[in-house]
């Protein structure tokens, strides 16, 4: 009898032990979830306050000296979630009233779309180049392409402004879609994924009489989709965000894209920066939703043959 006791005692006492670490991994997961969607939360519900309500919060942070020099804020700041009377007219002025917005906005897509595309396209041949040759000259062209992706762009910025320079290309769209288009990163990711397909199915498709061409599009393709899905979603938000390459290969503001607004927030423009955060945030939350899966499978998937 006591020895039944002592086993269900110990049985509680390792659920007891299991459910309290569940919870305490439970509590810390959803604090650190809290304090990294904080920002966001925050532009959301600043964004629906009116003009008054956001320069009385905030106005102290963005004030300006007569120089142009900031203020020494000394008093508290009064952050607020829940506005004290919700407002449209942040969006009404960056949807309706202002189309300068609406065209950076327009202007991000037209310089992100092309070159997720492009680079896409240029990657995936290029990776399939690299994982079917061998020799000596691939592993030296390989090895340079790791080099080029472990510089920062910041790096690679004036060699790309000289090269814009001399092919005369300088504050035009083509200044920034080029250097985009044959970005080494997506050929390094997808060139490790294609490496792990099983030689044997290739081996097989070629007995078969399948071409190289063939193999890429019936093979290579379907195998790789979801790691073409999360390089696809690597590169959209990278260059969806991109500051430096407009603001140094750009003299034209009506060429800038929108994150250059969002980059030089002044103290009349609060309002319509958490207004034009949250039209900024729409696509980029659409194309995670939408292939969240992929990027999961991307990350995940070794490049097997699924059963």
């Amino acid at each position: 009898m006591k020895e039944k006791r002592r086993e269900t005692f110990l049985r509680i006492k390792k659920r007891i032990k299991k459910y309290t670490r569940i919870a305490i991994l439970f509590t810390t997961a959803l604090g650190f979830a809290m304090i990294f969607l904080l920002p966001t939360v925050l532009t959301i519900t600043n964004s629906f306050m009116n003009e008054t309500e956001i320069n009385a919060n905030y106005g102290k942070i963005f004030a300006t000296t007569e120089q142009g020099g900031k203020v020494f804020v000394s008093e508290q700041v009064n952050i607020k979630f829940i506005p004290d009377k919700v407002s449209f007219d942040q969006y009404a002025s960056v949807l309706f009233k202002s189309p300068d917005y609406l065209y950076k906005f327009w202007n991000s897509v037209i310089y992100t779309v092309p070159i997720m595309i492009f680079q896409l396209v240029v990657a995936l041949l290029a990776s399939y180049g690299f994982m079917r040759l061998k020799g000596r000259l691939k592993e030296i062209l390989f090895f340079v392409y790791i080099i080029i992706c472990l510089m920062p762009y910041q790096v690679t910025l004036v060699p790309n402004f000289l090269v814009a320079k001399w092919l005369n290309i300088l504050d035009t769209r083509w200044s920034i879609w080029l250097p985009g288009m044959f970005s080494p990163f997506a050929v390094y990711l997808l060139t490790k994924y294609m490496k792990r397909i099983p030689k044997s199915i290739i081996e097989a498709a070629k007995v078969d009489g399948a071409s190289e061409w063939k193999i890429f599009m019936k093979i290579c393709l379907p195998l790789c989709k979801g790691a073409i899905y999360s390089v696809a979603i690597l590169i959209f938000i990278d260059f969806w965000n991109m500051v430096e390459q407009p603001l140094i290969l750009l003299t034209d503001e009506f060429l800038y894209p929108l994150s250059i607004f969002l980059s030089k927030i002044n103290a009349g423009e609060i309002g319509l920066a958490f207004a034009v955060a949250c039209v900024y945030m729409v696509p980029s939350l659409l194309i995670f939703l939408y292939g969240e899966d992929y990027l999961v499978e991307g990350i995940s998937y070794q490049g097997g043959v699924k059963g």
